[in-house]
């Protein structure tokens, strides 16, 4: 063969590998995509789960602090009951605490008889 004939050999050769490597990836085209998807199919159902769990798992979490306020609320208004002078001293704190804090400004002393405010001074 001379060196023309077999430059023509390895052109047709190397065209025919090539033609035949376009048909098969064009025909692969298709079913990749398809793959493709498939993964970012599972990727969202994934990703959908996990957040279904965490909403789940922070529910729980509530849930379970609501039930210890609740349990903490019924203890506190059993203590109330049972000592009423609870009350006074957390609400003499309180006031203390604001005062401390500069929420106070004034304050205005009313007289009380057996806890109740004497509204009418020198009338009875």
């Amino acid at each position: 063969m001379s060196d023309s004939e077999t430059a023509w050999f390895w052109i047709k050769r190397i065209g025919g590998i090539s033609l035949v490597g376009l048909i098969v990836g064009m025909g692969g085209c298709p079913q990749y995509r398809v793959y493709e998807q498939n993964l970012h199919g599972a990727a969202d159902l994934s990703r959908a789960h996990q957040t279904r769990q965490i909403q789940i798992e922070q529910a729980k979490a509530e849930e379970t602090a609501a039930v210890h306020r609740a349990n903490a609320i019924k203890i506190m208004g059993q203590a109330a009951k049972d000592f009423p002078e609870y009350r006074k001293q957390e609400f003499i704190g309180a006031f203390a605490e604001a005062m401390h804090n500069g929420k106070i400004n004034q304050i205005i002393y009313v007289p009380t008889e057996a806890g109740i405010p004497i509204t009418e001074a020198g009338k009875r």
